[in-house]
């Protein structure tokens, strides 16, 4: 038998969690979780003790012991943790957003009134060290993210790759009340606000069914060209009426964006994203084809309906992500994990890591999408003229 691949942990809330819980999940290859660090002690130690690992107290330390380290970190920290982990010769995994801009580190930084035009090219050139970084190591860098491998999106890639089809037009939206990290809503940390942190899903996935086409009719990916956009601050609004209902604490992000994409084939698709959405996440995508069209409903699915006349009688039973109320209709997610393409994310980057072969969702991908998003804030900051994506 193989010998295991053994993976790191950086990093002990939300993202760490689920990410546990895909490393679980992985067949075929044999695959041990070594240990968890992370900056507060405490965190680290009830995520160590609660899955029986070893809590690390460094980076390096946990570095030595393994072969994978997963970034489950702010996005400020993932260039010089994702960098000083392949100089160490380590595979790395990196949560999104994969990496950004977070200000020059003086306390009067907010990003959304910070020039744009220097977020872009800091952010292309931190994507360029983390690439080169990967590249000088021979190691593969993961990005994580999941709507590249939910089943939904995955089928249609299939449908995509085996009709020869031709993307026309892609829209898509994620959207909830408000993110659970508490580094949400302040630049510095998040790199953005609701495009960064929500509409980077459905962007790369757009991103990724075009490369598809690409690569299976010309085997050429289809990268992105141009992109306008604009952004808003609506809770922030002297106009909002807080009912108490969302998430407000926002320092100095955008909460809903819209952004409009030009491939270089001269088709099209259009983002959405915000913090406004009651209800449940608002998981979507949908493909305009020259011979089929696809609806990817990520969350909510209809496979299960349930009534349910008093709160407190489901208090013990996770229904599905920011639901809010649990009285009355709602459609309670049988493996909300599998349909958000998590164990399939988990397979392939460790599939990849042990055949050594490029992810589904690797580095060309991620700098495609970093592109995209800094383009779109440049876009946003001019009003949304169209602006030009430096290839």
């Amino acid at each position: 038998m193989a010998e295991a691949i053994k993976v790191g942990i950086v990093g002990a809330r939300f993202a760490a969690r689920f990410h546990w819980e895909g490393y679980r999940r992985v067949f075929g290859v044999p695959v041990e979780v070594v240990g968890v660090t992370a900056k507060s002690a405490e965190s680290r130690q009830a995520f160590a003790r609660e899955r029986g690992v070893k809590a690390f107290t460094s980076f390096d330390e946990l570095c030595d012991a393994v072969d994978v380290m997963d970034l489950c970190t702010p996005g400020s920290t993932h260039e010089p943790l994702a960098v000083r982990a392949f100089q160490r010769g380590k595979h790395v995994l990196i949560e999104k957003p994969f990496t950004g801009y977070y200000g020059p580190g003086t306390e009067d930084f907010r990003g959304n009134t910070f020039s744009k035009e220097v977020m872009l090219r800091e952010a292309l050139a931190s994507c360029a060290r983390i690439l080169g970084a990967a590249d000088a190591a021979g190691k593969q860098l993961c990005y994580a993210e999941n709507w590249v491998y939910a089943p939904a999106i995955a089928k249609e890639r299939e449908i995509l790759a085996k009709s020869g089809g031709q993307i026309l037009w892609i829209i898509g939206d994620e959207s909830h009340s408000g993110s659970h990290s508490p580094y949400y809503g302040i630049w510095k940390f998040s790199g953005g606000g609701s495009l960064v942190g929500k509409g980077c899903h459905p962007l790369t996935a757009a991103l990724h069914l075009k490369r598809v086409e690409g690569e299976a009719r010309d085997r050429k990916a289809i990268r992105p060209a141009a992109v306008s956009a604009r952004t808003h601050e609506i809770t922030r609004l002297g106009t909002f009426r807080d009912s108490g209902f969302l998430r407000t604490t926002y320092h100095d992000i955008e909460d809903y964006c819209q952004v409009h994409i030009t491939f270089v084939d001269g088709t099209v698709a259009d983002v959405f994203s915000s913090e406004l959405v009651l209800g449940g996440v608002h998981n979507w995508l949908e493909v305009f084809a020259n011979n089929h069209r696809t609806r990817c409903n990520l969350n909510p699915l209809g496979a299960l309906e349930t009534y349910n006349p008093r709160e407190d009688i489901l208090k013990d039973v996770y229904v599905t992500e920011k639901i809010g109320t649990k009285q009355g209709w709602s459609h309670p997610a049988p493996d909300e994990d599998w349909q958000h393409g998590y164990p399939h994310e988990f397979q392939d980057f460790m599939e990849s890591i042990a055949a050594n072969r490029p992810p589904l969702s690797g580095g060309a991908l991620a700098r495609d999408t970093v592109a995209v998003l800094y383009s779109a804030y440049l876009s946003a900051e001019r009003r949304g003229a169209e602006v030009g994506i430096p290839q």
